[in-house]
């Protein structure tokens, strides 16, 4: 574990259980130590199924929940929200959160939902929260979710991701630069927020891709890994989104072909292990405290 004081690279796989595809690319990068963390989308079918496999790898990675409000459908009817039976767009729902339309009670109960599903099945809490497609972020979302973590884990809090960061600092890696202006915009005040209820955050976020098949993977996650090291004392998030490709995951999502690319990128990046922190714990150890990294309010 970094020691107190170091800046911590915490590099995190998202979408865990987006399908057995996607699972199994990033159990596979978590047993070769090539990953810090990853996080569960506990509303899709492949979860329940995944969870044992998952559970075993906690003394190699964080384990944390991935909020779902835009893939799929919910656990239990949302007619607000998801009146047809499935969840809404990200731009519909974006749409309906900026202009106050979203039904805070039910939100606030999804999110229970989902927490309580992710404990039954692994048996522990989160060690972090963040959400697909970055909805924990968006007002009314924000609020149900600080309230529920709150309420919830008051000795040992999971860290809450801030997917924003310094302009300069989004500016210069020159790569989905406007997507992670939008998304830093949508967060105007989430980290104090985050700070206000004493829950732990990140001081960067980095990992935003344009998703090109184009470019070198491994050249952009190596420029993203290399921009963390030797910066101010905290904890920087570096998002990635690796798996194997598959039919199942093509009837999802637009990224494919770039998800086995990230996958084989990171598999072969030279000593990215010695440069990510890993947590120091057995498997059946206590969640995550991430105070000794620097990440409390």
């Amino acid at each position: 574990m970094t020691s107190p004081g170091a800046p911590s690279i915490v590099l995190n796989a998202d979408d865990y259980a987006m399908t057995d595809g996607v699972s199994r690319s990033i159990e596979a990068l978590a047993y070769a130590r090539r990953l810090s963390g990853t996080s569960v989308l506990v509303t899709m079918p492949e979860w329940p199924q995944s969870a044992q496999r998952l559970a075993s790898l906690r003394d190699r990675i964080a384990i944390g929940l991935h909020l779902n409000l835009t893939l799929g459908a919910p656990l239990q009817p949302m007619p607000s929200l998801a009146p047809s039976g499935a969840y809404p767009a990200l731009g519909g729902l974006m749409t309906r959160a900026l202009l106050g339309r979203l039904d805070a009670a039910e939100i606030a109960t999804d999110i229970a939902r989902q927490l309580d599903l992710f404990e039954r099945h692994l048996g522990f809490p989160p060690d972090h929260v963040d959400g697909h497609q970055h909805v924990q972020v968006l007002p009314v979302v924000r609020g149900a979710l600080l309230d529920e973590l709150t309420r919830r884990y008051r000795s040992c809090p999971p860290l809450v991701r801030d997917p924003s960061d310094a302009a300069g600092q989004l500016l210069a890696r020159g790569v989905a630069g406007a997507k992670a202006m939008t998304v830093k915009a949508l967060a105007a005040g989430f980290a104090p927020a985050v700070r206000a209820r004493g829950l732990p955050i990140n001081r960067r976020f980095a990992g935003f891709s344009a998703f090109d098949t184009t470019a070198s993977y491994q050249a952009e996650i190596a420029g993203e890994l290399r921009r963390g090291v030797g910066r101010e004392s905290g904890v920087t998030i570096v998002m990635c989104h690796p798996g194997y490709a598959d039919a199942a995951l093509a009837a999802l999502d637009p990224v494919v072909e770039r998800r086995q690319q990230e996958h084989d990128g990171l598999m072969q990046l030279d000593h990215l292990p010695d440069l990510i922190w890993h947590p120091a714990r057995a498997a059946d150890g206590a969640a995550v405290d991430w105070r000794p990294l620097g990440a409390c309010a």
